[in-house]
């Protein structure tokens, strides 16, 4: 075993190829998808869901009002204008209002429905299954596996259906998990592993048998809670979104509370205007102050566009890590991610493949390769882990054999306060493997020598950025096993862009600091921290969270728990241990380790969509203003503001109003897929943002409202 490791000391299995040639989630069936939106849109016009959004809430109250005056449009006061024709215009715009608040259902509902299409597609992974039970006087009984409960223990042999989540604690056999992760090879399980020993519900044993402690109730294991969080049936608004929503709501009442005041104020121009210009001047302004005018304008005040598409670019920014194959605790985990200033990162497996193997046997004290061998081959005898057996296999491809009875030996388990493991020989000699400085200190309480040229030993692994290990008999140090890794290709250039946009890489290792100081300069990490204890891992987080930063860190192990809970973003192995998976906020059911930095990107695009299109939005209330109030109004000599030249006061409005309900359509795409992210530092994006989505969202009403204006037929 790697007594460098201070984690689990399998690493994790990570899927192999590209992350875009892998099937993570099945593919869902959108076939249907827009006409059950639209379904879905008309459901949703009910008050008890339309009040959840206070700004479509106002839009829609006032879609009654319009309604209501179309149908008496003296209903509020006598008006001094042609019936049929205000009757005209208010039935025009009841009819806008109507499909903009429809047109921001429909948003909401495709990004429900990608959501519901994506649960049904993991529901057909899920299907209810016989479990054989054992009982606690060891017989067994078959049973539905809904009727499983935390704690049970259920027999599964081969071809059979893994019946819930569980843990292995008895058995080896091989897992079929393609149904949950995409990946078409076996995983080899098996009890007593922090890693090798989870399994989740739906997948199937290919073969052998096991013995399963069950780890979750009925409709808690993690394709269900994946399902509830892709469909939406957990969602809960995230902190940064319910600012936002309270943000929108006050300008709405800001707004209502000013267009509610504007009658009296125009009805005492209006006498004024009577006085010098004449009854008709009067009767003009009293016009742009019906009831329905001033609904048209308190719409166009009110940021309906972000008011449309908030709740969809929340939805979608889930239904991406739930495509991603990861199962988030809430919405909140998912936006944090994209505050994150620091990812504290294991080198084994995240930064490295992960899979060291022995490479070569260095000799030193004046021993032979041989002599080398058959020490680390005995000390290896009983270590289960990739690391163990490759030093197994080197020796055994070297002519080494076992000289003695293992069955008569004993076999001494790594841990992280040794930071060794061995065996003890049946003649009462004791061969040790593990971290060079511990292998001394270990020669050393025997009375033994160290040798002159196990430092250089040491050093030349080191600098190739390996791992050593010393092999030692009693007080005698035989040599120095190189263990090889090798550095994930592409991470260099993920860790600059990370860089770029403020966000801290620390690399956490068991190895020494030469060894770290030649992976993290290969890696491109900004920070590591040499031959870390798991208590170093919430040390470290706890320093960066005292400076203010949000810290982001993956884990595996029972050990990494703490820290994982401690972290802002904590992602688990979903083939980790069930109190790592229990104390993270994220379970990535891949078991990809570098994952991480995807769930980073995907956080802050939703907060760029967000930022983006609530920036759009507020801009494109300049131009609705510069269309409505300066006709609306021109009896009160405002008319040179209608910079646009629009025709009349009617045309106007409506002009405005189709362009404020069919904008919401036009950026559902952008909602659903996100602004595509660039790697960029929050000021560069905030130039960004406003040049893009502030300048381009004031020009792009004012062309549309004219366009539209000038193909209406009103006069």
């Amino acid at each position: 075993m790697n007594p460098n490791t201070h984690s689990s000391p399998r690493p994790p299995r990570v899927p192999q190829g590209t992350r875009d040639s892998r099937r993570h989630t099945p593919k869902a069936d959108m076939r249907g998808l827009y006409q059950r939106a639209i379904k879905e849109s008309f459901v949703k016009l009910h008050p008890r869901i339309a009040v959840k959004n206070p700004v479509m809430f106002v839009v829609w109250v006032g879609t009654i009002v319009t309604f209501l005056v179309t149908l008496n449009p003296n209903l509020f006061g006598t008006l001094q204008a042609d019936v049929n024709q205000q009757r005209l215009l208010n039935g025009l715009i009841t009819l806008i209002l109507f499909f903009t608040v429809v047109f921001a259902n429909f948003a909401e509902a495709v990004a429900e429905g990608r959501g519901k299409a994506q649960a049904d597609s993991l529901r057909s992974t899920r299907s209810d299954a016989i479990a054989h039970k054992i009982l606690p006087d060891g017989t067994i009984v078959q049973v539905n596996s809904t009727e499983l409960l935390r704690n049970d223990l259920v027999k599964v042999i081969a071809n059979d259906m893994i019946p819930a989540d569980g843990e292995v604690i008895q058995g080896i056999g091989s897992v079929d998990e393609s149904a949950i992760t995409g990946e078409s090879a076996p995983v080899l399980k098996q009890p007593g592993t922090d890693i090798a020993s989870s399994v989740t519900g739906g997948t199937r044993l290919l073969s052998d048998e096991l013995t399963i402690r069950i780890t979750a109730d009925p409709g808690q294991g993690f394709i269900d809670r994946m399902i509830s969080l892709v469909e939406g049936a957990e969602r809960t608004k995230t902190p940064n979104e319910i600012a936002l929503t309270v943000l929108l709501a006050v300008l709405t009442q800001v707004f209502l509370i000013v267009v509610a005041t504007m009658p009296p104020f125009v009805n005492y121009i209006a006498n004024f205007i009577t006085i010098v210009f004449g009854a008709e001047a009067g009767i003009s302004l009293r016009a742009g102050a019906s009831v329905a005018i001033l609904i048209s304008l308190l719409v166009a005040l009110i940021p309906t566009t972000i008011g449309g598409l908030l709740s969809a670019i929340g939805i979608a920014g889930m239904d991406r890590v739930a495509q991603f194959n990861v199962i988030a605790t809430s919405g909140r985990a998912v936006e944090a991610c994209g505050d994150i200033n620091a990812l504290v990162l294991d080198k084994t497996g995240t930064i490295t493949l992960g899979n060291r193997m022995a490479d070569e046997f260095i000799p030193v004290n004046s021993y032979t390769v041989a002599d080398v061998a058959r020490v680390a081959l005995a000390a290896s005898i009983f270590d289960e882990t990739p690391e163990g057996r490759s030093i197994v296999k080197l020796a055994e491809n070297a002519g080494i054999v076992v000289d003695f009875d293992s069955k008569q030996a004993e076999g001494v388990e790594f841990s992280a306060k040794t930071r060794m493991s061995g065996t003890n020989l049946p003649n009462g000699k004791q061969v040790r493997k593990g971290a060079v400085d511990a292998i001394k200190g270990f020669v050393r309480s025997r009375g033994g020598r160290i040798p002159d040229d196990i430092d250089a030993a040491y050093e030349r692994v080191s600098r190739l950025g390996g791992t050593p290990l010393a092999v030692c008999q009693d007080d005698q140090i035989f040599g120095v096993i190189y263990l090889k890794d090798i550095v994930k290709p592409g991470l260099r250039e993920r860790f600059d862009q990370l860089r770029r946009m403020g966000v801290r890489t620390i690399m956490l290792t068991g190895d020494n600091r030469i060894t770290a100081s030649v992976i993290a300069q290969e890696a491109g990490v900004d920070d590591f921290i040499a031959e870390a204890t798991p208590e170093d891992k919430i040390s470290v987080i706890r320093s960066e969270q005292s400076q203010g930063k949000l810290v982001a860190m993956t884990g595996d192990g029972t050990n990494d728990a703490p820290a994982l809970a401690q972290a802002n973003v904590g992602v688990a192995m979903n083939s980790g241990t069930q109190a790592a998976k229990e104390a993270a906020n994220m379970v990535d059911l891949d078991s990809d380790p570098t994952k991480l930095i995807d769930l980073v990107t995907i956080g802050k695009q939703l907060l760029i969509t967000r930022g983006a299109l609530t920036t759009f939005s507020i801009a494109n209330d300049i131009a609705k203003y510069f269309a409505i109030i300066p006709t609306i109004f021109a009896a009160a000599g405002i008319g040179a503001l209608n910079i646009m030249g629009l025709k009349s006061a009617q045309s106007a409005i409506i002009s405005a109003l189709i362009y404020n309900a069919l904008i919401i359509p036009v950026l559902i795409p952008l909602a659903l897929k996100g602004v595509k992210f660039r790697p960029l530092t929050a000021d560069q994006l905030l130039k960004r943002n406003i040049f893009i989505y502030g300048v381009g969202g004031i020009i792009a009403p004012f062309i549309a409202i004219k366009f539209i204006d000038v193909i209406l037929p009103l006069s």
